[in-house]
């Protein structure tokens, strides 16, 4: 994709028609203008001016509000007073309806906000709102639909309040506490709290080719309009921006380590390029171990790999029709069992798919040659294997 540069707008927003619509994982269309809420409608439904200033003094003192719950000394009301101001809705309107999430600030200075790229995904014209300072323009900055990241920038600048958010500079041990701040169903500013309850997931949504590798689990409560929001350790550091809800007490979010690789060159470039290899790839299963006689315990099976893609010639997946039944079930045989990855003195077991799927997308890049150790035949080797990028093969 050639870089096209961005030509800044500026509007009137007086017009605006009014409301966040959730969507299930942030950014599906809702026709139905009449069914959403207004973040900014105060409790006795007058519509307040977008300048802060402006607002009622009571909502711009800490605790002055009176629906606000009395000061307590609980340390995640200090921490949710912390952050709260650099997180921001989103929303676009198109023919079709309006949708929304969450955006959270990752360069206060540049005016640069990280959300999910399916949230954005239908506009070019978004618009942001901090809590009771009014909507915003913002410019997309740059896409990447395969981590679903992307960045917006607010074209107005931000609040002084909304400061940027750290991401963790080392991935954070499975129960860590977080929490998880945005707008499920429009209810702005939404907090909630959990734990890390896994890490190095990958991630599978409806309508993505490949699955987001290295994603971080909770059980913190996320649901449709927190899609694109930060997860946040009690440190006030993003462990993570939300990505999808699964069910009850399982959510998911791109983890920081993904974030700090594709960020900065979605703000450079516009755009990220992923690694690829080519394979048709499962886990090394009891059955895959016992009809092929394999000596080690775990590993990725390749059942095949794709023409002119860089695996083809270079790994072997089990030949055309080549199975056997073990408990009367079809297992594939033949192919090679891939047990390590290494490229630039970094190396990895590949003990699951996870981990190759996460080795790829955090430690090469399109063009690299990296070192495939397989067992082959009953035989250990390793194979040299150059990659390709996702979107130049696709």
């Amino acid at each position: 994709m050639d870089d096209e540069p961005r030509i800044s707008r500026r509007r009137t927003l007086a017009g605006l028609a009014t409301g966040l619509s959730a969507a299930i994982a942030g950014c599906a269309l809702d026709s139905s203008e009449s069914q959403e809420e207004d973040p900014s409608q105060t409790p006795d439904d007058t519509q307040p001016d977008t300048n802060r200033d402006e607002f009622p003094e009571e909502f711009n003192q800490p605790g002055a509000n009176p629906n606000q719950p009395a000061a307590t000394d609980s340390g995640l009301t200090q921490l949710y007073e912390d952050i709260v101001d650099s997180v921001a809705a989103v929303r676009l309107e198109s023919a079709e309806g309006a949708g929304g999430g969450t955006a959270w600030v990752y360069d206060a200075e540049e005016n640069y906000l990280v959300t999910n790229e399916h949230v954005v995904r239908n506009t070019d014209e978004p618009f942001v709102w901090f809590d009771n300072r009014g909507w915003r323009d913002a410019d997309i900055v740059g896409t990447d639909v395969n981590s679903d990241l992307a960045v917006i920038e607010v074209l107005d600048g931000m609040p002084d309040e909304a400061t940027e958010l750290p991401l963790v500079e080392n991935p954070v041990p499975v129960g860590t506490e977080v929490v998880a701040i945005g707008n499920p169903f429009n209810l702005t500013g939404s907090f909630t709290s959990g734990v890390i309850s896994g890490r190095n997931r990958n991630i599978d949504t409806v309508g993505r080719e490949f699955s987001i590798a290295d994603g971080v689990q909770t059980d913190a409560a996320l649901n449709p309009g927190n899609s694109g929001g930060p997860l946040v350790t009690h440190d006030a550091e993003v462990a993570g921006v939300v990505s999808a809800g699964q069910g009850d007490n399982v959510g998911f979010a791109i983890s920081a380590r993904m974030a700090r690789r594709v960020v900065p060159e979605l703000i450079r470039t516009g755009e990220y390029r992923h690694s690829r290899m080519g394979v048709l790839i499962t886990d090394v299963t009891p059955g895959i171990i016992e009809a092929n006689k394999l000596d080690t315990t775990w590993g990725v099976y390749v059942i095949g790999t794709q023409t002119g893609l860089p695996a083809d010639g270079v790994l072997e997946g089990s030949p055309e029709g080549a199975e056997e039944t073990v408990r009367g079930r079809s297992v594939p045989v033949g192919g090679d069992v891939i047990t390590a990855l290494a490229n630039d003195g970094v190396r990895w077991p590949i003990p699951t798919t996870e981990r190759l799927s996460a080795f790829l997308s955090l430690y090469t890049k399109p063009g690299d040659t990296i070192d495939v150790e397989i067992v082959r035949d009953g035989e250990e080797r390793t194979v040299e294997l150059t990659l390709t990028s996702r979107e130049e093969s696709s």
